[in-house]
């Protein structure tokens, strides 16, 4: 079958303004790469389409019209909460032209919304729930829509039907490596986040699928509750390939939590350190579960910086949404980073239920006080799957505007009852940000590795004129696009008040993450049991 896989646009930047965010991070989409390997194995025909490709026109039907160029017999679209309604947008489009191309959707926000969707969508034939390669290459092979696990669809009556959830893959070194081959404008065009690495180019990895623990503010519908990795050898392979085949020298890997299986960090770390590519990488640790031996591997096998998921400095606000992790923690384990010579990045969140003024000053201070080498503070955005989007969207304690194309975690949608405006959420952030780069820390260790980040430099230098281009549009223009955020229209089709359809190990698991009490599983379960 002939399938064409297609990234959505959406909002990431300021909506309904010109988006420079690509100037500082493009990068390449891995989950439609993995699925497009996949299919091809099997001998199916894939071809992607990045809307935020370097070489992606704008607009809906400039896409939409390279989509339906490689003529498609099955049209899937991966699509965030954010990039959804482009996408749906460009599904309209694509089944006005070509009434017989069936038309897929999965990724995060059909997982944890479900049949509602197609009730709402009619233009989408499917919707794959979960883990995606199953369901998408019995579709591709033509078998009995009835019979595909993962699978959502309408019957000849029109009747929505949900399949039974199949078994997730167990043995992840059975998927080939993405296809990186069918990107247009990789590895060249596509870029990391600047001044985060040193090696050109760059590229993304996915090592594990999962994560063992249960924030308030994360969405698991995907891959629910089982942790499975690609196994040390599968993943020195890829890194290898990457650099062989694309000329990489610096992997981002955006496991959830890549040190979660230590063994298989450890092993790794030894075949890197014993055969070395010449490949810097950054990954992800947790706070307080890292050891000296570890993180001396890492560094010995080219690992450059570690990010560590702190979110808050509040104790009652980390106690609320990232049990587990303490202050005291926090600042042993960048001690332990500095101390193995890795670079330290802290991730946090701004904006969740109980976030007051003082809260995050707290926070800015505490971050000054570690002495980060890099820091990420994320605006927080509500996910339907997550434990927290009841109370979201309850309207106690703050109020949400459910407006999908914002939820990118680069607007304030949701507004803690601490805050009398989103203008003033807005307001501490941008004073936040300008205090930790302008910091001497900051500055000290920006200016001590100039060289290292010359990449990056040459990078900025390149796109100097798009760069003072943004600049003085978002200067000049400050007023208006203010009202344009507050003026911004709800896509007229977008539907609002849809319920997560959850599966009954997920409805448990967030029970026990929200729970004031902090209940164990079983009795997690008895609070849901009626009667």
């Amino acid at each position: 079958m002939r399938i064409t896989l297609v990234h959505p646009a959406g909002f990431n930047f300021v909506p309904g303004q010109p988006d420079f965010s690509v100037l500082a991070n493009r990068m390449a989409p891995i989950g439609i790469m993995q699925l497009a390997s996949w299919l091809e194995k099997f001998g199916h025909s894939v071809q992607l389409h990045d809307c935020l490709g370097p070489y992606a026109p704008p607009g809906i039907v400039a896409n939409a019209e390279i989509v339906l160029a490689t003529e498609p017999e099955l049209v899937g679209f991966s699509a965030t909460t954010s990039g959804f309604m482009d996408a749906v947008d460009m599904a309209l489009y694509i089944r006005a032209k070509r009434p017989n191309v069936k038309i897929v959707f999965g990724n995060v926000h059909v997982s944890s919304l479900g049949a509602p969707v197609l009730e709402h969508f009619p233009e989408i034939d499917y919707l794959v729930i979960g883990e995606g390669e199953g369901a998408l290459l019995d579709l591709a092979d033509g078998k009995p829509l009835a019979g595909i696990g993962n699978l959502v669809w309408r019957d000849g009556t029109g009747k929505i039907v949900v399949n039974p959830r199949r078994d997730r893959i167990t043995d992840l070194d059975e998927l080939p490596f993405p296809a990186y081959e069918k990107l247009a404008g990789f590895p060249h065009a596509y870029h990391l986040p600047l001044f985060a690495y040193e090696k050109r180019y760059g590229a993304t990895m996915i090592t594990s699928r999962g994560c063992p623990y249960t924030c308030s503010f994360c969405d698991r519908t995907v891959f629910e509750r089982l942790y499975k990795t690609n196994s040390a050898q599968y993943t020195y392979e890829h890194m290898k390939y990457l650099r062989d085949r694309f000329g990489v020298h610096h992997i981002n890997m955006y496991d959830d939590l890549f040190t979660a299986k230590k063994q298989r960090v450890m092993d790794l770390c030894e075949m890197l350190i014993e055969k070395p590519l010449g490949v810097q990488f950054n990954c992800a640790i947790r706070t307080g579960h890292t050891s000296d031996e570890m993180l001396q591997k890492l560094k010995q096998a080219g690992a450059l910086m570690v990010s560590m998921g702190i979110e808050s400095a509040d104790p009652a606000m980390m106690e609320r949404h990232k049990a587990g992790v303490t202050l005291d923690a926090v600042r042993d384990t960048v001690r332990q980073i500095h101390a193995a010579g890795l670079r330290a990045k802290g991730l946090f969140i701004f904006g969740m239920p109980g976030e007051t003024p003082e809260t995050v000053k707290t926070t800015s201070d505490f971050i000054l006080s570690l002495d980060l080498d890099e820091m990420n503070m994320t605006k927080f955005s509500p996910l339907h799957g997550a434990p927290i989007w009841e109370e979201c969207t309850s309207g106690t304690g703050g109020e949400t505007i459910e407006d999908w194309r914002l939820m990118n975690c680069l607007n304030f949608v949701y507004l803690p009852e601490g805050f009398s405006s989103r203008e003033e959420m807005d307001a501490l952030y941008n004073w936040h940000v300008k205090r930790f780069y302008d910091s001497k820390g900051y500055r000290r260790r920006f200016a001590k590795r100039l060289w290292q980040h010359r990449w990056s430099l040459w990078h900025v230098l390149k796109h100097l004129p798009e760069t003072i281009a943004a600049a003085r549009y978002f200067s000049s223009n400050k007023e208006q696009i203010e009202q344009a955020k507050r003026e911004f229209k709800l896509h007229p089709r977008q539907p609002q008040g849809l319920k997560p359809q959850l599966s009954s190990e997920l409805q448990i698991d967030n029970v026990v993450a929200m729970s004031p009490i902090k209940l164990t599983r079983r009795q997690a379960i008895q609070t849901m049991t009626p009667g």
